[in-house]
């Protein structure tokens, strides 16, 4: 091979070497691409894979019930409220069906073309519906908008013929009140109402919604748990335009526990009838004087229930609130004023306790009293000579309450009312109860930031001063006398009882003091206020029924003291400044069953004021009771219907 030939050969064997490392450095470019599309292919892959899972296997549940709900539409029933009944079982509170108009705004294609034409049908002005639907802004547009309750038949008959007319308007029935005795016992049960924001902020989202009805006072709202019952669902197929096409299924709604009162109905609706005599304004209250049960509860003037059905007008609730007699307060509980003579079986109690006065104790009353620099009048005139515990308690003379109350001191006639049950909220089943006032030295010294003074102690034992009691707690003070020191509580739930009969709470007496030791001296006071109704002198002996032996007490309480009125005619004293009238007793006076207390705001005298309001019970619970009374002896009640007092 020539020199020529082997550098050709060199020459091609090197072409074929940088060819080869071309190739190979492709090769190795094709590789890394290659890579890096099957990196990319697999990471969107990876994504859609992890995208796919969430959406079917993650989310699914969600996005099935999502889709589920744009063919079916799934609403709550309401579950009708349970029943209140009296203690004899008479049906004081039920329910019947309310047909209500609401708008489902998601399902509204136009809405103010909806409420345009609603309006004349449903008699409102359309401003009105467009407020509904503004205040439910803040709700998912899914939930209903209540435009109108209880709509007749006439408008529900037009809105059914014309549904498809109105789109995302619909009919629910709901279960509303019926109230078989219209207002009685109102301010005790209560009402209803829709559902605040800020209740529904702090209730149970698994038991509430925006769109329901709950207790607003009374044993309405304490006893919601019980009465609310279990919601029901009903499961409908709908059209892409919300239109209800056919009924699925509906899961019934539960109703509410039935609660049975311990109140009696024609006890209460005595007290009421002379309570409405006159438009008296004040309490009643009848209790049951070994067990605590409260047999009526009056507090007078009465609310309206049914102006607070479908919700109450600013109106009406303004003139509620300007009423000068106040309905809205409950004056059972709620209501304190000072107990007048009736405080006299305390400063009594006390007094015999503390060994200042014995049964044969006497004092001459010439129908004054002086003390330090001041003059005490005795309420008669011209004295009642010398008296006796006994007499002093049956003609409620003044003069010997001060002589025995400046002996015993305030603090201790504080000790004996709060052990018979002042000053203290008694526990019973309302809301808003007030403690009352026994003031002490203390109590001064603190609130007043001032010494206490003797001749105050004279006013608080004749139960004037910073003296303060409910009616409520009065009449637990006449049960403690009447049973010689036991303390009961007030109840007023006798039984509840769930759908399936079964009984879930059962009325238990409840001892909550007793005075122990002080038999005697608890005797001695019970045969004086026999006397205040029995004897010849007795200040209620117009309260007396043949054959029924009453022990009671009268009260005056001052409302103001006013010299310009002194020497004036009753008639003639304006009524904001004329005095309250009490009357507490019990019967029979050898075995006492129930306990009555009646006050009656300006009605001037115990005796006369509220004694017959008092009396009137009593006939009522007697009347016929066998071993008590003897029917045909008994005096029929005729209420005189200028001032509600016996003819």
């Amino acid at each position: 091979m020539t020199q020529e030939e082997d550098t050709g050969l060199k020459l091609a064997f090197k072409d074929i070497e940088e060819i080869e490392e071309r190739d190979d450095a492709a090769l190795d470019l094709l590789k890394k691409r290659l890579l890096g599309v099957a990196v990319v292919v697999l990471f969107f892959f990876v994504v859609i894979v992890l995208r796919l899972w969430n959406l079917q296997i993650t989310e699914g549940p969600e996005y099935e019930k999502r889709s589920y709900g744009n063919r079916v539409r799934i609403r709550q029933v309401a579950a009708p409220r349970g029943h209140i009944l009296d203690r004899n079982g008479r049906e004081i509170v039920t329910n019947r069906p309310s047909f209500d108009v609401l708008l489902i705004q998601e399902d509204s294609h136009d809405i103010g073309d909806v409420l345009k034409r609603l309006a004349p049908i449903l008699e409102t002005d359309v401003s009105d519906l467009w407020a509904k639907v503004r205040e439910a802004s803040s709700n998912p547009r899914y939930m209903p908008v209540r435009l109108k309750e209880d709509v007749n038949w006439q408008t529900l008959a037009y809105l059914e013929n014309h549904n498809r007319e109105f789109s995302g308007v619909r009919i629910e029935v709901q279960p509303v009140r019926v109230y078989h005795y219209d207002d009685l016992a109102a301010n005790t049960i209560g009402y209803l109402g829709a559902i605040s924001k800020k209740e529904l902020d702090e209730a149970d989202k698994n038991l509430y919604s925006g769109e329901d009805i709950i207790g607003k006072k009374g044993i309405e709202r304490l006893r919601e748990k019980d009465l609310r019952g279990t919601k029901g669902q009903s499961y409908s197929e709908v059209d892409a335009k919300g239109f209800e096409q056919k009924q699925l299924k509906t899961v019934e709604p539960l109703s509410g526990r039935e609660i049975r009162l311990t109140l009696d109905v024609d006890l209460q609706q005595i007290a009421e009838s002379y309570m409405a005599a006159g438009e008296k304004s004040g309490a009643v209250v009848v209790m049951e004087v070994n067990t605590g049960r409260v047999l009526a509860a009056v507090s007078a003037p009465s609310i309206h229930i049914k102006e607070f059905i479908g919700g109450i007008s600013q109106e009406e609730w303004k003139a509620l609130l300007d009423n000068s007699k106040h309905p809205l307060i409950n004056k059972i509980v709620q209501g304190t004023y000072p107990p007048g003579s009736t405080y006299k079986m305390v400063t009594a109690l006390a007094g015999l306790a503390k060994g200042v006065i014995d049964e044969n104790t006497t004092f001459f009353c010439p129908g004054s009293y002086f003390f330090g620099n001041r003059t005490y009048n005795c309420w008669k005139k011209g004295g009642h000579g010398s008296v006796s515990l006994n007499r002093a308690i049956s003609e409620s003379c003044d003069v010997y309450f001060y002589q025995v109350g400046q002996r015993v001191g305030v603090d201790g006639l504080a000790e004996f009312a709060q052990k018979l049950g002042l000053g203290a909220k008694t526990g019973v089943e309302m809301e808003y109860e007030k403690e009352g006032l026994t003031p002490t030295k203390k109590w001064k010294l603190k609130n007043r930031k001032a010494k206490w003074q003797d001749g105050e102690t004279l006013s608080v034992a004749i139960g004037q001063g910073y003296n303060l009691v409910s009616p409520l707690q009065l009449c637990v003070m006449t049960s403690a006398l009447a049973s010689g020191g036991r303390a009961y509580k007030p109840k007023l739930v006798e039984q509840v009882v769930d759908i399936e009969g079964a009984i879930v709470e059962n009325f238990q007496p409840e001892l909550v003091s007793q005075v122990n030791g002080l038999d005697k001296y608890f005797k001695l006071i019970k045969k004086g206020m026999e006397e205040v109704v029995q004897g010849k002198a007795g200040t209620a002996r117009n309260v007396a029924i043949p054959g029924l032996r009453i022990a009671g007490k009268t009260g005056t309480a001052q409302v103001v003291r006013l010299a310009q009125y002194r020497g004036l005619k009753e008639a003639a004293i304006p009524y904001e400044y004329r005095d309250h009238a009490w009357f507490t007793c019990y019967a029979p006076a050898d075995n006492p069953e129930i306990a009555v207390t009646v006050l009656v705001e300006h009605g001037l005298h115990g005796g006369s004021g509220a004694g017959p309001i008092a009396r009137a019970v009593l006939n009522q619970y007697f009347n016929g009771k066998s071993g008590v009374n003897d029917p045909s002896k008994m005096m029929p009640v005729v209420i005189d219907p200028d001032d509600g007092t016996i003819e």
